[in-house]
């Protein structure tokens, strides 16, 4: 009897394919998550010495962040100092108190004006008095030597320097006023040296960013030494580079996410010590300041930085010393 031909046995050998394909994505999944808990047990039982190397990691971390966290809120104080514009017009000597009152309330008329206020000259000295702490020397004086003023307040669609300039000339010519003051050149000087601060923030950051490379690097190598005979054992019995370079890539994965996550815990006691500090000492200029924190961006982008930094330092000494180590 003639023997029938086999049917369907390239849909068997596709399925065969297909399975031992799958068994190998599954075999490859469970080794990746193994070596991934083995990785995170090997530096929990060596704490102290974890430990030591992840305070050095995130303290490399911390400096460069809290100083870009202080300088991004100082940048958008000084936009309120800078927005808020407001101009003082000393009056003509000559001009009584009736007179300036009644200035006061022509200039309101202004659309680019918000807002005015009227001191005369008895109210200026007062004032200065209250702040100059020269009270009882200027009681000694025989007159008041302080001009009537009024303060304006530009309209917050006229806030930009070249409005504000403009605003001024304006002013000046206006019969009666005898000088314009308006001084932002201390909040033009202020902006540059935030922005000369956040310039070093990023070169400080880079610094210790490269700093931190190198930790993780020379305690992988270290790492690498001390498993020599076990990583030889293994090549020998046919394991590929990829396979032994594994697990000190996932220790430098640990190393990064924990560096970053005590960072983050670090950067927060350090606001929250310096926050009450700073307001009271924002609280006696115009404006109002709080410290905002890293928010969820920044911390998520900072933790992502760190493990970056702990895989691409692991990846230098594996690659760097793995390659020395050869079965003999």
């Amino acid at each position: 009897m003639a023997k029938q031909p086999l049917r369907n046995s390239g849909r068997g050998s596709a399925e065969r394919h297909k399975v031992a394909v799958g068994d190998r994505g599954r075999g490859y999944l469970a080794h990746h998550r193994e070596v991934l808990v083995s990785s995170l047990q090997r530096l929990l039982a060596e704490p102290l010495a974890t430990l030591m190397t992840l305070m050095v990691m995130a303290i490399a971390l911390t400096l460069p962040s809290v100083m870009l966290v202080g300088l991004q809120d100082a940048q958008g104080l000084s936009e309120q100092w800078r927005g808020a514009g407001e101009m003082t017009l000393f009056l003509d000597a000559g001009l009584s108190e009736a007179e300036g009152q009644a200035l006061s309330a022509q200039l309101v008329d202004n659309s680019q004006i918000a807002s005015t206020l009227y001191l005369s000259k008895a109210d200026a000295l007062a004032e200065f008095k209250q702040y100059s702490g020269l009270g009882d020397t200027l009681g000694l004086l025989d007159h008041n030597p302080l001009p009537a003023v009024i303060l304006v307040e530009p309209d917050a669609g006229y806030r930009q320097p070249q409005q504000l300039q403009q605003l001024a000339t304006l002013l000046e010519a206006v019969d009666g006023v005898a000088e314009v003051v308006l001084d932002l050149a201390w909040v033009d000087r202020l902006r540059a040296i935030i922005a000369f601060a956040r310039s070093l923030a990023w070169v400080l950051g880079g610094l210790l960013g490269l700093g931190m490379l190198l930790v993780v690097g020379n305690t992988i190598r270290l790492e690498i030494e001390n498993r020599r005979d076990e990583i030889v054992v293994v090549k020998l019995v046919g394991a590929t580079d990829a396979f032994v370079r594994r697990p000190f890539l996932y220790t430098g994965f640990w190393y990064g996410l924990g560096a970053g996550l005590l960072a983050w815990c670090l950067i927060q006691l350090i606001l929250l010590y310096l926050g009450t500090t700073l307001s009271e000492l924002i609280g006696l200029y115009p404006g109002s300041f709080e410290l905002s924190g890293l928010g969820i961006a920044g911390a998520l982008s900072m933790l992502l930085f760190a493990i970056l930094l702990g895989v691409a330092g692991a990846w230098l000494a594996v690659v760097r010393h793995l390659a020395a180590i050869e079965p003999r």
